[in-house]
């Protein structure tokens, strides 16, 4: 499959009349007609100062405007997309850290972002859009029009200019800052089409958020890099889930497992919308998927659930598991499906296969450092390969088992037991849907276990009964000694179940 290395080159050959998005209510628009507007979005960028590797913060709803809008800010500059529910406070740091040189965001705005640009003195660029052109094509406009030099570094971006910034989660650091190349992001939607074998005919439904990697390379890049299209909606909503797939007619969809949840948990009334339209496949990424969700999925939609593994610092993808008629493993992460993947112990040598350790990555869709941060790299980085800070495990065939992020990994008084082995098996009892393990501090053990836990609509269980049912099955030391039955377990923006900071969050800090 061919190799690219920039977006422009990505979305060069595309037949110009092939469809690239598809808009609730609007004309689709072609590839012809979306390489024509990156061109003036960057020549527009360019007359006002911003080029190459200059970076422009992107606050925008979910929807076609903000993938087109990644897409073709990233053609030239530097693309930063934040998420819109940050408070002003929380886009005061990102927009600091970033050093942004414009922030865009719809006419008729109301985002906090706006007051905290005028703080720091930060330009604003408003997307406006004609109704009467396809969707996702839009005029920048600046808020206020002032003389500005053009560009010192016009035109499209090269190979090892920084399409996209985003940072890391910080859920027990301040967030990182990670550059991606033009050729890391090109290189992992071209990782992604491989492994699921995207062509032209496919066509992608996106739920995911277009702040977060998975959303931005895992189903908006990786489909143009295929020469699919895009049905993009306004956000994740799985009452709306089945009449967006009939109006679609997507061949696949992916997302985190939480979302695959609420699908499932709509999917009985909605059995003709599933017929009408068979997907060749679901993947699922960003989390651990329960083999019992994954089995449901497959029964419910009747095609091939595939879980993939995927992080920021690699542009997302790392490993996958392949579509049929290779084995699909559930409970496992895949194969590698583009970096290489190996496993490390702590002194730097590497595992053979069966052998537990962190899991570490190199090739080229993963990015060459942190921004600033030379003690993040000297630690993270190892003879030249990444380590993840999830621990796992590779079999004989190649196949990948998280056990767990070494940071979750709870110690109860020296014995160390990975979460993601006791969702599994309490997902187990009949009456749960939901569940996150996670460690509670303990005054002698220093940590204990704890589950929460959302019940099945319609069951019920106590926490007496669910925690029998886990010492049948798991080591007493493993058995969660506390159990919360909650009517939902907080997510975090992304939809992801976060386990560091649970215990806080739920009173047993």
């Amino acid at each position: 499959m061919t190799v690219f290395s920039t977006i422009h080159e990505l979305l060069a050959k595309k037949p110009a009349d092939a469809v690239a998005f598809i808009g609730s209510g609007f004309p689709s628009l072609t590839y012809g007609s979306l390489r024509e507007h990156v061109e003036r979005t960057v020549v527009s960028l360019n007359k006002l100062g911003i080029g190459r590797n200059d970076r422009v913060a992107i606050v925008l709803p979910n929807g076609t405007e903000m993938a087109s809008a990644f897409v073709a800010i990233a053609a030239g500059t530097t693309s930063a997309p934040l998420n819109p529910g940050y408070r002003a406070d929380e886009f005061e740091f990102y927009l600091s850290d970033l050093k942004a040189k414009a922030l865009v965001v719809e006419r008729g705005s109301t985002s906090p972002a706006l007051s905290v640009t005028a703080k720091l003195n930060i330009p604003v660029i408003e997307i406006v859009r004609n109704n009467s052109d396809p969707t996702g094509v839009f005029e920048l406009v600046p808020v206020e029009s002032t003389k500005t030099a053009a560009a010192k570094s016009g035109g499209y971006a090269g190979t090892d200019d920084v399409a996209l910034v985003l940072h890391t989660s910080g859920t027990t650091s301040r967030p990182k800052i990670v550059p991606l190349s033009q050729k890391n992001v090109c290189a992992s939607a071209g990782h992604i089409r491989d492994i699921l074998s995207l062509v032209p005919v496919d066509r992608g439904l996106s739920i995911m958020p277009l702040f977060h990697i998975h959303g931005l390379i895992g189903s908006v890049l990786s489909t143009l890099c295929a020469g699919g299209s895009v049905y993009c909606t306004p956000g994740f909503n799985a009452l709306k889930f089945f009449a967006w797939m009939d109006e679609a007619k997507p061949t696949w969809y992916t997302a985190v497992p939480t979302m695959h949840q609420a699908i499932l948990s709509r999917s009985a009334n909605n059995r003709e919308v599933i017929a009408r339209h068979p997907l060749r496949f679901i993947r699922s990424s960003s989390s651990s998927l329960p083999p019992q969700v994954m089995a449901e999925l497959e029964q419910v939609f009747n095609a091939p659930v595939l879980e993939s593994y995927g992080m920021t610092e690699a542009s997302h993808q790392m490993t996958s598991n392949p579509l049929p008629p290779r084995p699909h493993k559930p409970g496992t992460v895949g194969i590698a499906a583009g970096p290489e993947v190996a496993i490390m112990d702590e002194s730097g040598k590497l595992l053979g296969s069966n052998a537990t350790g962190e899991i570490v990555i190199r090739g080229a869709n993963v990015t060459t450092g942190y921004e600033n941060n030379p003690s993040a790299n000297a630690e993270n980085f190892t003879n030249g390969w990444f380590r993840t800070g999830d621990q796992g495990v590779i079999d004989a065939q190649g196949y990948l088992s998280i056990t767990g992020r070494l940071k979750e990994i709870i110690n109860r008084g020296g014995e160390k037991i990975s979460p993601r082995e006791v969702d599994e098996v309490l997902m187990d009892h009949p009456a749960v849907q939901q569940v996150v393990t996670f460690a509670m501090p303990h005054a002698k053990l220093g940590e204990d276990v704890a589950a929460a836990v959302v019940l099945r609509e319609g069951k019920s269980a106590d926490e007496k009964e669910i925690r029998e049912f886990a010492a049948k099955r798991l080591a007493d030391f493993k058995v969660p000694r506390k159990i919360l039955i909650l009517d939902e377990i907080p997510k975090g923006a992304t939809g992801k179940l976060q386990r560091i900071g649970l215990a806080q969050k739920l009173g047993l800090g």
